[in-house]
């Protein structure tokens, strides 16, 4: 259901920080902006006013978080490189965004299961990774290329993960699954 590179094969911590700090995520780029609204605009229609969240993976430069601030929401950021302030993992959320990071989870089984326990009963996750799609062309898929990307979803993977953890899954666009816990 997934792919994942071999153990033998993941990056370091160092190798990781080294490849995200290359990323350019300018948070003043209108196209980065339209990119994260494929997932801030469907996810923002699913929320009560002014939710709190959590911006799992935000990196350095959290636009997302600042979009959906501006949509009269909470946020809170975690990223272990760049916003490494693990209290907000002690809180429970209405919403969790994963934009660009479920691809770079070592330990993808802890990963959802640390999410699942910080999410509130109704709450939203949201996700974003560029699904697989044609295992022919796998190893030439530019997606697979950076190598901080250690784990590769097909959508059916994401919903074995909303059936396995009893949430409601909801696809508004591509590459994007938003996942409600019951």
């Amino acid at each position: 259901m997934a792919t994942f590179l071999a153990p033998e094969s993941l990056p370091t911590s160092d190798e990781e920080l080294s490849e995200y700090q290359q990323h350019n995520n300018d948070t003043q780029s209108a196209g980065y902006r339209k990119f994260l609204a494929k997932l801030a605009e469907p996810l923002h229609s699913t929320l009560r006013p002014h939710s709190s969240g959590l911006d799992y993976g935000c990196g350095p430069g959290p636009l997302l978080a600042k979009m959906m601030s501006e949509l009269g929401h909470q946020v809170a950021l975690y990223d272990p490189f760049f916003h490494p302030d693990a209290s907000v993992l002690n809180e429970r959320y209405d919403f969790i965004t994963c934009t660009e990071v479920a691809e770079h989870f070592h330990q993808p089984a802890q990963e959802f299961a640390k999410l699942d326990q910080l999410l509130k009963p109704g709450a939203w996750l949201a996700i974003m990774t560029c699904w697989q799609t044609d295992d022919a062309k796998f190893a030439n898929w530019h997606y697979r290329r950076d190598p901080t990307h250690v784990v590769f979803y097909k959508q059916e993977t994401l919903q074995f993960l909303a059936k396995r953890y009893g949430w409601f899954m909801h696809t508004p666009a591509k590459d994007v699954a938003l996942m409600q816990k019951r």
